[in-house]
């Protein structure tokens, strides 16, 4: 499985929000800065961001965008469903349909079970995990 730049580059911006927005809000150009990522390319991530309720928007001068949650309840498996399209390591693995051999392949049981591994790996992480540097190779 290959992440989009949409999952990584959203999770870069809630980091960031994370990081500088100390319960206000941080402008797209802001982050545009700090992330080395477009303002154009920020406002594609905002609205699915918005619509999971994991980030409001705040109009005006001082406005810009804060997270709605604090960064130890956002976990890296939210996001990575957010943003992913394809979300199973391989596409038979939740349409067996799609398998020419859906009741007697195992390997569609192996892939399904290492997503799932995955998946369980990337919802131990928070954003705050990742903002404070608590992340281990292991």
């Amino acid at each position: 499985m290959k992440l989009s730049t949409r999952s990584r580059y959203g999770v870069r911006l809630l980091i960031d929000l994370a990081r500088h927005g100390n319960h206000k809000p941080v402008q797209t150009g802001e982050v545009s800065k700090h992330q080395e990522i477009s303002v154009k390319y920020l406002e594609q991530l905002i609205r699915p961001l918005k619509q999971a309720k994991l980030i409001i928007s705040v109009r005006g001068p001082k406005g810009g965008h804060q997270l709605t949650k604090k960064p130890e309840e956002i976990t890296l498996g939210e996001i990575v469903r957010l943003f992913e399209v394809q979300k199973e390591l391989v596409e038979c693995g939740s349409t067996p349909e799609k398998c020419s051999m859906p009741d007697d392949c195992q390997v569609r049981l192996a892939w399904k079970s290492a997503t799932q591994v995955l998946y369980d790996k990337l919802d131990s992480i928070t954003i705050d995990d990742l903002e404070k540097g608590n992340i281990s190779e292991t």
